[in-house]
């Protein structure tokens, strides 16, 4: 599928980021890395380079969601979907060299956007959650909505910031899982 001017845009924006940084990226250094004018990138983004820098962490961040989702798919449990899907989350934000640079160098200016996205995205997850929980069964008393909506928001806690646990062991992550995520949710965390 031939990719058109607003992915264009997107796609040389993150390179411009890549190359030197959120604060340093314009409108003109993402019109010359698309190949397209400056009014082009305008007609996509009328807000300039705040829409366009909002736009490109929003898109970078849809991107890392499908990944992720595709990764779970087929789950056989909670914990083997909440497992599969730190280790993925862990690994995948390690990997990329552009947030990782930016966090480093300009976190003042992804942090706040990253938490606009993480706002939008627990609904999400609660929502993806919610049908292993029935399935798993939840403690006597939990309801399962909120329940869903803790679990999201201590997902994606851990993603940003894991503290002692290291996502990359899966001995730690399954610990992690059972032992922290779903104790007092579910009625056994542990595996039967």
């Amino acid at each position: 599928m031939e990719e058109g001017p607003r992915e264009r845009i997107l796609a040389a924006t993150y390179a411009c980021v890549a190359r030197w940084g959120l604060s340093k990226t314009t409108i003109e250094d993402a019109a010359r890395e698309a190949g397209l004018s400056r009014a082009t990138v305008y007609r996509y983004f009328p807000g300039g380079r705040e829409e366009l820098i909002d736009a490109v962490v929003s898109w970078q961040y849809l991107q890392f969601f499908g990944r992720l989702y595709e990764e779970v798919q087929g789950a056989a449990s909670l914990e083997e979907l909440l497992e599969r899907g730190l280790a993925f989350a862990g690994r995948s934000l390690l990997e990329h060299e552009v947030f990782q640079k930016v966090v480093e160098t300009e976190p003042e200016i992804l942090l706040p956007k990253l938490t606009v996205e993480t706002n939008k995205t627990v609904g999400l997850i609660a929502a993806f959650l919610v049908p292993y929980l029935y399935q798993h069964g939840v403690a006597p008393g939990v309801d399962v909505q909120g329940a869903a909506d803790v679990l999201a928001r201590m997902i994606l806690s851990l993603m940003a910031a894991p503290g002692r646990w290291d996502l990359q062991d899966p001995v730690q992550v399954a610990s992690l899982v059972r032992t922290e995520l779903l104790a007092g949710i579910v009625g056994d965390p542990t595996p039967g």
